[in-house]
């Protein structure tokens, strides 16, 4: 299964919890950009490495009216340990039964040493303030995301 969403194209409206346990969804960014990126485990090198940056040059997407919202099958509570660990200044949905990551097409057969198996593919979508697709970055530099994205 390969994404097949692309610039132009409606996000698709998702809902889900955050860390807190809050229920976030597409329409409470209305009148926002937001970066909504699929990495697959929180507190693994590439994915630490991705949110890092997107830490790093937070006030960089603040300024230019970003939001952020990282989105991984992980629970909430390792999300929590995730963000106090980096102090990760956005919030990360739990996707356990992966429904944003079907919505979206990043949930998918991958496969490593042989094995296939099911996870997300780690892929970032910039959605603008009508919650129209302006980008999809499918072959993310984790420690220069942010330069892909601005």
């Amino acid at each position: 299964m390969s994404i097949t969403l692309q610039a132009g194209d409606k996000a698709p409206a998702f809902s889900a919890k955050n860390e807190k346990g809050e229920t976030l969804s597409l329409k409470d960014f209305t009148g926002k950009k937001l970066v909504l990126y699929f990495y697959p485990k929180d507190d693994t090198p590439g994915c630490t490495a991705e949110a890092c940056d997107l830490r790093d040059n937070y006030e960089q997407f603040i300024k230019n009216g970003y939001a952020i919202l990282g989105v991984s099958p992980d629970g909430p509570a390792k999300h929590q340990k995730f963000i106090a660990k980096y102090e990760l200044p956005f919030s990360l949905l739990a996707d356990e039964d992966h429904a944003v990551s079907i919505a979206y097409q990043t949930w998918a057969e991958k496969s490593m040493y042989g094995k296939k198996y099911m996870g997300i593919l780690r892929t970032t979508f910039i959605i603008n303030e009508k919650g129209i697709i302006e980008k999809v970055i499918e072959k993310v530099d984790t420690k220069k995301h942010t330069t892909q994205i601005i």
